[in-house]
């Protein structure tokens, strides 16, 4: 009589235990692509977008048992390869990996006030990972005063280079608020450019992303003067923030997001976001992303939309002061 009351209750326990394993397995399994997935990097290969992409691509292809393509689109300040995704089926094949630069692209002259933002649908934040200000390692500057410093010298004529929207926003700020009136500002079409040409000498600084320059850094070739998170980075635990530095109004943080195009589904927006949850707990993400400099950040669809429009918000003040040309 004991043994069966006691087995009665062993499964009573079991069925009231299912119905939660299933409720927390069902997030990832509940959907899936059915054909190979795109995820669009609309910035040249080698900077902090490309790498963050690669990292989490790999493991995702796992997780759906589906190709997930990387396919670079640079051009249009980011516009090229983000209306590649605009005009995408919302079906979750076609994904966007982008950064705050995207909530410029409105107040881009030549691009008739065009905002991404109205057609597509925020996923989740990957990760994040604070800019760093980087020089050439030929200059004499050690410290972010020191080449501030440099500029201002009588005959001394400095140049800045950008890569998107963000940067040259900074760019501008810095020249302005530090009255380096003979600094010239540089436009490049990507990160890999700005680092060939920084450690040539062709070009003395740069608001950058921190991945693409670090290993130059720890060779000599290049030199980083400061970080503009709210904290030291990670990666570089040895160099002063902006702040530290007596620069905190150029605090500068990139966050590295996931959008689909805009009437994804709910179980579509669902099943991605869960993915990119799990694929960035593997071990090889999580080193790839952090030796990029970056750290994970993953939050819901509200979250990531609610962060989006802060930065939109931000960098939109900021854009008045400072317009792009």
């Amino acid at each position: 009589m004991a043994q069966t009351l006691f087995l009665r209750r062993v499964a009573s326990a079991l069925l009231f235990c299912l119905p939660i394993a299933t409720t927390a397995a069902a997030p990832v399994g509940a959907w899936k692509p059915t054909r190979p997935v795109t995820l669009v990097v609309p910035y040249s290969p080698g900077g902090g977008t490309d790498t963050v992409a690669r990292a989490v691509s790999k493991q995702l292809a796992s997780i759906w048992g589906q190709p997930v393509i990387i396919e670079n689109l640079p051009g249009a300040d980011g516009l090229i390869g983000t209306r590649k995704v605009m005009d995408a089926r919302p079906d979750g094949t076609t994904l966007l990996m982008q950064v705050p630069a995207i909530v410029l692209t409105k107040y881009t002259p030549g691009l008739k006030g065009i905002d991404p933002l109205a057609q597509l649908q925020p996923i989740t934040a990957v990760a994040q990972a604070s800019n760093a200000v980087v020089i050439s390692g030929k200059l004499p500057a050690r410290s972010l005063a020191e080449f501030v410093q440099y500029c201002r010298r009588p005959g001394q004529r400095c140049s800045i280079a950008t890569t998107d929207n963000q940067s040259r926003i900074l760019s501008r700020q810095f020249v302005a608020e530090e009255k380096l009136d003979a600094t010239v500002i540089v436009n490049y079409r990507g990160t890999a450019a700005i680092v060939a040409d920084m450690i040539a000498n062709n070009v003395d600084m740069s608001f950058t992303g921190i991945a693409a320059a670090l290993p130059h850094h720890k060779a000599g070739a290049l030199r980083f003067v400061a970080t503009t998170g709210d904290r030291r980075a990670a990666a570089l635990p040895e160099v002063a923030t902006a702040a530290e530095s007596g620069f905190a109004q150029y605090r500068s943080v990139n966050w590295f997001g996931v959008f689909a195009p805009l009437g994804l589904t709910p179980d579509a927006t669902q099943g991605v976001q869960a993915a990119l949850r799990e694929a960035i707990q593997a071990p090889e993400v999580r080193a790839a992303i952090v030796a990029a400099g970056a750290e994970l950040l993953v939050n819901s669809p509200a979250e990531f939309a609610a962060q989006v429009r802060a930065e939109g918000e931000r960098l939109g003040a900021l854009v008045k002061r400072y317009p792009l040309e």
